[in-house]
């Protein structure tokens, strides 16, 4: 017969699993997090490390597989329902690997750590393996714990360890809770949870977004809400020039100094906007009157390659490309296609654009020089960083969210715009094509936002930068230091305990 712990320790890292999806919109439950953490590491830190090894990575696949299923609003026009659930459900198999060797670690801590470090070197696993599944051509920055708190207080974490950070403070939370009731002591844990405390009220107290200076310069965002099925219909090139011309023409009055389009928004089929001159001319023009620096998103074509691009029209003619650098794979790109094409929809999940290469940073009639950043590009800290190093003052993120309808996809990567703006200590101007568009201040908050599915411009002000410690360190070294963290605990001599 099965024992009750076989039964038990699965269906507490379902659970588990499923508090975590929760935390995220659109239920937006932040709150549940840390009691999700609590019962996944619970379960993790009970048994030897192939055991967590599996726990985890169930725990993993239920996580993932309801996390992403938005994609399937997307994939399912090109592929069908069937092949839709099921590629949302291969993502969850393989990235459920990622929580499955944090489960392996976590147990490894437990037996070997001393017990007052062995629940802060379970949340460094988890969260070094966040990263490690986030990261890289074939990685889902999508899904990250810590975005779930873009709008409450533990969010200051991030301007000093970024958003991993803020994932290692709430698995430090629920794994600090589940060893005191696996001990069945407080002995630990009231002295981790005060300096937990202790150190959130120093961050917050220390924050320098929480005493910005008031913001002056004006700046748009442009929401013309074409849907995709309209995107690419005869015509729909003719209208979206005109309502995004005559849109950004009605904002002239309130003097913006950078109006911002969403990502491919000049849809031209065949060619890139570089090779139109005539409507290169037409929206130079329209900068140039408007005394601001237009961005437009659109395709541009050199070399004979494909770029998914940002076109920055200034008001002395000025005019740079910027071109997106991390592709969605399997949408804008296939990775490995040149050896893979026998497998069925190759083609059809291959847009067959070239990924950019240089971390752009452009000067603007706001006096700001801006890092763009193209929708899924918003999800790689690292990138947002690279350009922040070379000097970026604004963030500015373009994207087409039409793409996943009222799912809880586009308010998920809203969210991550929110923690991009808090990591870097930065204003953010984000235009998305359906919503969610409008400015994020450098403590993550909205100043000025539209609801989905509407046409609208977000006129406000931004400043400049107050700056972050992320801002001057970047994820690396915390991801190595978190790393490091664990490394220490688990390689510290002391008396272990016997097995039960």
């Amino acid at each position: 017969m099965l024992s009750l712990q076989r039964v038990r320790d699965p269906f507490v890292a379902i659970i588990a699993a499923v508090l975590l999806t929760l935390g995220f919109p659109k239920l937006g439950a932040a709150w549940l997090v840390p009691f999700g953490t609590a019962a996944l590491f619970w379960v993790l830190a009970n048994g030897s490390w192939k055991r967590s090894f599996w726990l985890g990575w169930l725990a993993g696949v239920v996580f993932f597989s309801i996390n992403y299923s938005w994609w399937t609003y997307t994939i399912g026009h090109d592929v069908g329902p069937f092949w839709a659930y099921a590629a949302v459900f291969a993502a969850g198999i393989i990235d459920g690997f990622s929580w499955a060797v944090a489960g392996a670690l976590v147990a490894i801590a437990q037996r070997r750590a001393p017990p007052a470090l062995a629940a802060v070197a379970a949340a460094a696993a988890f969260a070094v393996m966040e990263c490690a599944r986030s990261v890289g051509p074939l990685g889902v920055p999508f899904a990250q714990l810590g975005y779930t708190q873009a709008e409450t207080p533990l969010r200051v974490f991030a301007a000093y360890a970024g958003t991993y950070g803020v994932t290692f403070v709430l698995c430090a939370i629920g794994a600090i809770g589940a060893d005191a009731f696996r001990r069945r002591t407080l002995r630990f844990a009231i002295p981790a949870y005060a300096v937990l405390l202790l150190l959130w009220a120093q961050c917050w107290n220390a924050w320098p977004a929480r005493n910005a200076p008031p913001p002056t310069i004006p700046v748009a965002a442009i929401q013309g809400n074409i849907v995709q099925t309209l995107k690419w219909q005869p015509g729909a090139l003719e209208l979206a020039i005109s309502r995004y011309t005559t849109m950004t023409a009605s904002v002239a009055q309130m003097h913006p100094k950078l109006v911002v389009w969403p990502e491919t928004v000049i849809a031209l089929r065949g060619e890139g906007l570089n090779e139109d001159a005539a409507l290169e001319t037409k929206f130079g023009s329209l900068a140039s009157r408007m005394r601001a620096t237009l961005v437009v998103g659109s395709i541009e074509t050199r070399d004979d390659n494909y770029y998914n691009a940002l076109f920055f029209f200034g008001p002395r003619g000025e005019r740079a490309v910027y071109e997106k650098r991390a592709l969605v794979p399997f949408a804008e790109d296939f990775p490995g296609s040149r050896y893979l094409f026998w497998l069925p929809f190759v083609g059809t999940l291959n847009g067959g654009f070239s990924a950019g290469t240089l971390n752009g940073v452009y000067p603007t009639a706001a006096g700001l020089f801006v890092a763009p950043l193209i929708c899924w590009e918003s999800g790689f800290a690292d990138l947002a960083h690279a350009q922040i190093a070379r000097g970026a003052q604004l963030l500015v993120v373009s994207t087409d969210d039409a793409w996943f309808g009222e799912t809880s996809g586009p308010y998920q990567h809203a969210q991550i715009s929110q923690m991009r703006a808090v990591e870097n200590g930065t204003w953010l101007v984000r235009a998305a094509a359906t919503g969610i568009s409008g400015i994020i201040a450098p403590d993550g908050h909205w100043t000025a936002r539209t609801p989905m599915d509407v046409q609208r411009s977000v006129v406000g002000l931004v400043g400049r930068p107050t700056g972050s410690a992320f801002a001057h360190i970047g994820p690396t070294p915390v991801v190595a230091g978190l790393a490091l963290l664990y490394l220490l605990s688990v390689g510290l001599p002391y008396r272990r305990e016997k097995r039960s």
